[in-house]
């Protein structure tokens, strides 16, 4: 069977963009507000040129709807904006700010100050996932999110970042409403059911190898952006065949999780590609170590401009939803971005 991409380039944003689409010379990106006017050809891999977004040979037009048509909301959220997605680490080593809110009641003063900032969700996660992180059963990981979690429902929208089926159900009966998965629902066959049955969005994310240690020096690839695309459409396929359907799911390139600086940078830069797919793209670039290799800075909790200028990269390249440490920041850069990209004040 034949493969084929439509990766769209010469983006567009703002005023222009409606114009151009409205004139006939531009399509929308997953519904607007980016347009774009000429697309790359992908076919089995193989680069079959630049051709204008509106003058595509009649054979690939049936892969117009999904990259051009706005994905349902995701998780009953709005639609018409990137979203902030704030993240409460309930762990004492994770990468940036390990311990900080290891302590049930830290963690739940610190998603109200997110919210309060302007955060559209929240991420709670009990398991390190740095290089060389120790596991966490599910027990552990349980006893440690499943107050924050309760406590935070009350108030936000809360997504469970955790790749274990028993996590999942736990919080998802104590009033999560997502769950983002780094392994994709592909560690253990009663994660998929968990979800299905609940009828809850989740998250789907790209990483080469399930196991973590492996995973994080997994970075051969032919294409970096097409091997993870062609991942994360499977994945999709296989999550609807198993009962969730493509508007409960948003994909994420899953940056760093196997990755080279330079791989993630390319996945930035080429993000359209992934609209095809049809789901609301994730992209969570906080804080990580490729920033600090490109800014020279070794902190991660010194890594808030460049994951700033990450935030408005992958906004502008069709991200509906920044996964980020810094809410209040990202919020003020986001508006920022908007006001000067459609020439007006606005909300974030």
């Amino acid at each position: 069977m034949t493969e084929r991409w439509i990766e769209p380039v010469s983006l567009l944003h703002g005023p222009v963009a409606f114009q151009a689409v409205r004139d006939g010379h531009a399509l929308p990106l997953a519904g607007g507000p980016t347009a774009f006017t000429l697309v790359r050809l992908i076919e089995d891999g193989g680069d079959l040129g630049l051709h204008p977004a509106r003058d595509l040979p009649e054979h690939w037009s049936p892969l117009l709807g999904l990259l051009t048509r706005r994905p349902l909301p995701f998780a009953g959220l709005p639609a018409d904006r990137p979203l902030v997605m704030g993240i409460v680490n309930v762990t004492p080593d994770s990468f940036s700010d390990g311990g900080q809110w290891a302590d049930a009641g830290a963690a739940i003063a610190a998603g109200h100050a997110m919210l309060e900032q302007g955060a559209d969700m929240l991420d709670v996660g009990g398991e390190s996932t740095r290089p060389g992180a120790a596991p966490v059963t599910p027990e552990e990981e349980i006893a440690r999110i499943l107050p924050v979690v309760r406590e935070l429902s009350k108030a936000a929208v809360v997504s469970v970042d955790t790749r274990h089926p028993a996590t999942m159900q736990a919080v998802l009966d104590a009033g999560a409403e997502i769950i983002n998965d780094i392994t994709a629902l592909r560690q253990d066959p009663r994660a998929a059911r968990a979800v299905a049955e609940a009828r809850a969005p989740v998250v789907l994310m790209h990483m080469p190898a399930l196991e973590l240690k492996a995973m994080h020096s997994a970075t051969d690839y032919d294409d970096p952006v097409l091997d993870v695309a062609r991942f994360l459409r499977q994945r999709v396929e296989t999550a609807e065949a198993l009962g969730i359907p493509r508007g409960r799911i948003a994909i994420d390139p899953g940056l760093g999780f196997g990755k080279t600086a330079e791989q993630n940078l390319l996945i930035l830069q080429r993000l359209p590609l992934l609209a095809g797919i049809g789901c609301r793209v994730l992209v969570g670039a906080s804080r990580k170590r490729f920033i600090g290799t490109v800014t020279d800075v070794e902190m991660a909790s010194q890594r808030l401009v460049g994951s700033l200028a990450v935030a408005q990269a992958a906004a502008g390249g069709g991200a509906a939803i920044l996964r980020v440490h810094d809410v209040a920041e990202t919020v003020q850069a986001l508006r920022m971005w908007r006001a000067c990209v459609e020439g007006r004040l606005g909300e974030v």
